[in-house]
């Protein structure tokens, strides 16, 4: 079985496993390495750490490929009799990051 971790990263959590890629909610400008360190949960198919909530000292890597934004989200506000409409568009950063490495 291959090894597997859950990380948290920008209010969310995430399985991973080697060469993931996955969009996270957009992080400061980093290029390059990048390491999440609130991992909370490691299985390697025979042991299996369970953080409180967090396991001290596990470091999931990961390398930053790219940025981008998200397809467009439509809010609408309307009150009808009174001609109220507001139309706005809203397109969610994200940064792409392939994990590395796993503890």
């Amino acid at each position: 079985m291959a090894k597997i971790a859950i990380i948290e990263t920008g209010g969310k959590q995430y399985l991973v496993t080697q060469d993931t890629v996955l969009n996270v909610e957009k992080l400061p400008a980093t290029v390059g390495k990048i390491s999440f360190d609130k991992v909370l949960l490691i299985d390697d198919g025979k042991e299996t750490k369970i953080g409180a909530p967090y396991i001290s000292g596990a470091v999931v890597s990961a390398e930053h490929v790219a940025e981008g934004r998200n397809k467009t989200v439509t809010v609408i506000k309307y009150r009808q009799k009174s001609r109220y409409f507001k139309k706005r568009g809203h397109r969610q950063p994200f940064t792409k990051v392939r994990i590395t490495a796993l503890p």
